[in-house]
């Protein structure tokens, strides 16, 4: 009898085309193996009135379909790769990277082509505190307000209100065939994307070779050595708390370039740098740029951000 792979994803339209865009990989590969979406409903799906750097967001995304992975209910989960903890529960693995999109972030704004043309006060909307920490950095007389929910719930809240402004990543934009929402796409130089920005990640039982050999056929080794060393970089530096971390890594030839950035949450501090190395040695350059930038006061942002977050949550709870 055939076996039937269960593939967990969240729901939102997005998620639905990233499982799909899995699905017909896998079809293509292996004709004769049924594959078949499961949906698999989230805490961050839930908790769409609350701001995420309010709650935290470690696993808010994943937690629940990686439970279903642990307990079989599922075969394989795809996820965003910028949702997933820099480390996978006991018995997961990321099986596959898919090939990466453009990283970048956008502008969505009927009033203004760039963010160079917002006048002093003008409000832009974000739920990325990275993002948040990025604009007031470059913008500190802006406005910059808290906006959450799915690509087409945030544009329809958009649509509804007055804002000046609002930034979003380009990949579920274009992956949703939403270009024409955009007004410009933000070079990296000025916003660094968050860790994993653009990626499809295929997360596997370590037990279940079957499945792991097939996600295996669908990743892209440049793209996973690149999250590879952001991933590094990210871990190092989390601690387990919301902070403003951003970070591209670069391949050309045998040669890894990574840049990497801790942000205060105001903006007001802004520690960047990069790092150029083998790619063979990737995880081994996220840690030592994640150093750096320790060294040079980025533990201070990280230790405020930690006391930050704490307070926050228990004040929800």
């Amino acid at each position: 009898m055939m076996r039937t792979i269960f593939i967990g994803t969240r729901g939102s339209d997005l998620a639905l085309w990233q499982a799909n865009y899995i699905k017909d990989g896998l079809e293509s590969f292996f004709p004769d193996t049924q594959f078949e979406v499961k949906i698999i409903r989230t805490t961050g799906d839930q908790l769409q009135d609350v701001a995420l750097s309010k709650i935290g967001d470690k696993g808010l995304f994943t937690r629940q379909i990686e439970s279903e992975l642990l307990n079989g209910n599922i075969d394989l989960a795809v996820h965003s790769l910028k949702d997933l903890q820099t480390m996978q529960p006991d018995g997961l693995m990321i099986g596959a990277v898919c090939e990466r999109e453009k990283p970048n972030d956008v502008l969505i704004s009927s009033k203004y082509s760039s963010m160079a043309e917002f006048p002093r006060g003008a409000v832009v909307a974000t739920g990325s505190l990275r993002r948040r920490s990025q604009l007031l950095n470059l913008r500190p007389d802006l406005s910059v307000v808290e906006i959450r929910g799915n690509v087409p719930t945030r544009l329809k809240k958009y649509r509804e209100s007055d804002l000046d402004g609002m930034i979003l990543a380009y990949a579920g934009l274009h992956r949703l065939k939403l270009d024409d929402e955009f007004s410009h796409v933000i070079p990296t130089e000025t916003m660094l994307p968050a860790v994993g920005q653009g990626a499809v990640a295929v997360e596997v039982r370590a037990d279940d070779q079957t499945v792991m050999e097939m996600a295996a056929r669908l990743n892209d080794v440049t793209t996973h050595t690149c999250v590879t060393a952001e991933r590094a970089f990210l871990r190092r530096l989390e601690g387990g708390c919301q902070v403003p971390i951003g970070a591209l890594a670069s391949v050309e030839g045998s040669s890894l370039k990574l840049d990497g950035l801790v942000g205060s949450l105001d903006g007001s501090v802004v520690y960047r740098d990069s790092v150029i190395g083998d790619a063979d040695q990737a995880d081994g350059l996220g840690t030592k740029l994640a150093e750096s930038l320790i060294e040079r006061g980025a533990a201070t942002l990280l230790d405020e951000a930690r006391r930050d977050s704490i307070e926050k949550v228990d004040a929800v709870l």
